[in-house]
């Protein structure tokens, strides 16, 4: 039988490759030009720093672009709430979220029950297996997720038929 898995998961090099190219973005820029600023990258997890918090808010957008570029989802990023003032640097933290939250695997569950598509649906760990009986019911399914508002990037893996 048919299937797929339904996997959220942020590319490790490319995610480098884009804390890098905003760097030397920054490095360029007038507006930063003298200014104190840093771009920080581990275990993915963006620390973003500058002297004002209208200057983070713009290295979020480079890094936000440079994502895009890089082909990395923005979807992924998850921005702390609150931009933390210490001494005389505003810092920001960005994650990157791996893997299907337990929530939103079982709303994708049930928004593919709800769709009729003749497909079982099932939860493992952080990813969703889809079988089927025709390879087109699972090619509506995937339209279906990428189409789905979730605030998660979802990949599609081991399509096997």
């Amino acid at each position: 039988m048919p299937s797929f898995d339904i996997v959220s998961e942020v590319d490790a090099v490319e995610l480098r490759n884009a804390v890098d190219n905003s760097k030397r973005e920054l490095d360029t820029r007038f507006d930063f030009r003298g200014k104190e600023f840093s771009v920080e990258y581990k275990d993915l997890v963006v620390t973003l720093a500058a002297e004002s918090d209208f200057q983070c808010k713009q290295m979020v957008d480079i890094l936000r672009g440079q994502l895009s570029k890089r082909n990395v989802d923005p979807k992924a990023m998850e921005l702390d709430d609150k931009i933390v003032h210490t001494g005389k640097t505003f810092a920001q933290k960005v994650r990157f979220k791996q893997g299907i939250e337990a929530d939103t695997a079982k709303k994708l569950v049930k928004m593919i029950k709800d769709s009729k598509v003749k497909v079982q649906a099932q939860i493992q760990g952080d990813s969703l297996r889809v079988t089927g009986k025709k390879r087109d019911d699972l090619q509506a399914v995937m339209s279906l997720v990428r189409n789905a508002d979730m605030d998660q990037a979802f990949q599609f893996n081991n399509f096997r038929d």
